[in-house]
């Protein structure tokens, strides 16, 4: 058994359609790229570019978003040479055992996703006649690609989001089929990890910072655009001199996510003491400004030289295929369709 093999396994995915904002960095990238940092856990990152195109039937935005996406997690520090980073289509074998795992999956399972659940109801709520109208396959069998994506590499936790635990829990299911039907160890059955301290980041109104709300701080915007971005955070009428509650405030929010315990608490001092809403807008673009300094410069290199993230990608690539091309040929061999001879 090799050292890998004996580490936890830890999988996550990053869907690329979007540029990446603060929201991402403090509820998923920082801590990713911490746990990267861990010698006794092997981790796997990787661009969903196939995921993306169940919503996303934009080329460009797709290709741009890749970019971003990978620069981004480069910048911030992903230890690469511990984690596998990688394009989920640069590894042939998922889409491979997507389709066998589909062969074992049950439909009722696919009925019961609560995204395509949420296209009926939206559908059946239009007095569509059809309640399947502008569903495709994709976004119905997702969640096999998404097993596929963490049985291939046997990924024993798998962080999520309270809206994914029903897809580790699929997961669990298919994996579970498979084993049952070819009587084997096939696979292990992932488990979801959620973090209740993760951060969720509020944006420039006040609702959770998402790309859907269009109310996002992109990560990497401009010096000028980031403090014109803060400017526009909602604020109450509390005039100076009136205590204010942090608590309730997604300036504060922000800046807690990046201040140290010690700077957190001076500020909700200031808060306390009646800090004017102008004055915490500068406050909060300084700090995150200066914090942002050193890997906003970075991303720009790496944006400006594609193909060096190219190169690290196609290596997190060849490091992947290594444990799945063997993986697969095992599978095969498994379901009938391995060598002759």
């Amino acid at each position: 058994m090799s050292a890998a093999s004996e580490k936890t396994r830890v999988l996550t995915g990053i869907t690329t359609t979007g540029t990446p904002h603060l929201g991402n960095y403090v509820g998923a990238i920082k801590p990713a790229i911490e746990a990267s940092q861990d010698p006794n856990v092997q981790s796997y990152y990787f661009l969903a570019d196939l995921h993306a195109l169940i919503k996303c039937q934009d080329p460009r935005r797709v290709q741009e978003s890749r970019l971003e996406i990978a620069a981004t997690w480069l910048a911030l520090g992903l230890d690469t040479d511990n984690a596998i980073f990688y394009q989920q289509s640069d590894i042939p074998e998922i889409p491979e055992l997507t389709w066998m795992l589909s062969c074992v999956c049950a439909k009722g399972l696919m009925n019961r996703a609560h995204a395509y659940k949420a296209a009926v109801a939206e559908n059946e709520a239009a007095d569509n006649q059809d309640p399947d109208k502008g569903i495709t396959m994709g976004l119905f069998g997702y969640p096999v690609l998404m097993a596929a994506d963490i049985l291939m590499f046997n990924a024993n936790r798998v962080p999520v989001g309270r809206d994914q635990i029903q897809h580790i829990e699929m997961a669990r299911d298919i994996a579970g089929r498979f084993n049952h039907l070819y009587k084997g160890a096939y696979f292990t059955l992932p488990e979801a990890v959620v973090d209740e301290k993760v951060e969720v980041l509020g944006g420039l109104d006040g609702r959770k910072m998402s790309k859907s709300y269009h109310n996002t701080i992109p990560l990497f915007v401009a010096e000028k655009k980031l403090q014109k971005l803060v400017r526009k955070i909602k604020t109450n009428s509390l005039e100076p001199g009136e205590p204010k509650d942090p608590d309730t405030c997604t300036l504060f929010q922000i800046y807690a996510a990046f201040a140290t315990v010690e700077e957190a608490a001076a500020m909700r001092a200031e808060y306390a003491n009646g800090i004017g809403w102008g004055e915490a807008k500068n406050r909060v673009f300084e700090y995150v400004n200066e914090h942002l300094r050193e890997p906003r410069e970075r991303y720009q290199a790496l944006m400006e030289d594609p193909g060096h993230i190219e190169a690290v990608l196609k290596k997190g690539a060849e490091r992947a295929r290594a444990e799945a091309a063997p993986f697969m040929d095992h599978l095969r061999q498994a379901v009938g369709l391995g060598r002759f001879v």
